[in-house]
């Protein structure tokens, strides 16, 4: 029997990150802001800052089918950006925290499943 290894193309990962503005000033705006954000995070997105949030998916397919996703969970009101972009163009981003650089992220080995 043989076995073939699936090799993740740094191509062929994307990345979708979502950027948000999302309005806080009730009590209403503010429960819809933080169901978007739980959404989010029960979609598998980590959070990169307090409303920029970024996870990683296997094609361009998956990358539609999590954009559309998104569209139907959208809040009524507000702002929500979303970009997407390759693994080898994610492996570039530049990232400074306390006026240093960090080191580049690491990049999962592996797809989950779910």
């Amino acid at each position: 029997m043989t076995y073939q290894a699936t090799h993740l193309s740094g191509y062929r990962i994307m990345w979708i990150l979502v950027m948000f503005d999302l309005p806080t000033d009730t009590s209403k705006q503010r429960k819809a802001a933080n169901a978007f954000r739980n959404f989010l995070l029960d979609e598998g997105f980590e959070r990169s800052q307090f409303s920029v949030y970024a996870r990683f998916v296997n094609g361009k397919a998956a990358l539609q089918a999590r954009i559309n996703k998104i569209e139907r969970n959208l809040p009524s009101d507000g702002d929500v950006q979303v970009l997407n972009f390759t693994d080898r163009q994610y492996r570039d981003i530049v990232h400074f925290s306390d006026q240093g650089r960090r080191n580049a992220r690491k990049n999962p080995e592996q797809l989950v499943m779910f």
